[in-house]
C-alpha cells in the first residue's frame, strides 16, 4: 500500500492562511499552535530590480493529514480550502510524478 502525503507548490501560494484556519477549525487546535503554519520567506533582492518574496505552508507534528476526513472519502481541509489549489494530497508515487511539472518551488510532506 502506498503512503499519502502532501504536494505542496509554494511558487503559487497567495499567503491567504485559509489552510491554516481550516486546519484549525476540523481540528480545534487552540491559538498559538497550528497543524499547518504559513511562512514567509523575503522579500529580498535577487538583482537589481528582481525580487524573491514567498508564502510556505509547513505541515506541523500536528499534522495527521486529516486521517478521519481522508477515512470518510474527503480531502484534508488544508487541501480542500487552499484557495490557489497549490496543496494536493495522494499518494507519493503520484505526487512525486506530478513534482517536475510542478517547477522548482515545490515540496512534499510526509507525516
Amino acid at each position: 500500500m502506498s503512503r499519502n502525503g502532501l504536494l505542496i507548490n509554494y511558487g503559487w501560494c497567495s499567503g491567504c492562511h485559509s489552510c491554516e484556519l481550516a486546519c484549525r477549525n476540523a481540528h480545534g487546535i487552540p491559538l498559538e499552535q497550528w497543524g499547518i503554519k504559513l511562512t514567509q520567506v523575503g522579500p529580498f533582492r535577487l538583482s537589481g530590480e528582481q525580487t524573491e518574496w514567498d508564502y510556505v505552508p509547513v505541515p506541523t507534528s500536528l499534522c495527521d493529514l486529516c486521517a478521519d476526513r481522508v477515512a470518510e472519502g474527503r480531502k484534508p481541509a488544508c487541501v480542500h480550502n487552499c484557495l490557489t489549489q497549490c496543496i494536493e494530497y495522494g499518494p507519493l508515487d503520484e505526487l512525486m510524478k506530478s513534482m517536475d511539472a510542478k517547477g522548482k518551488k515545490v515540496t512534499v510532506y510526509l507525516p
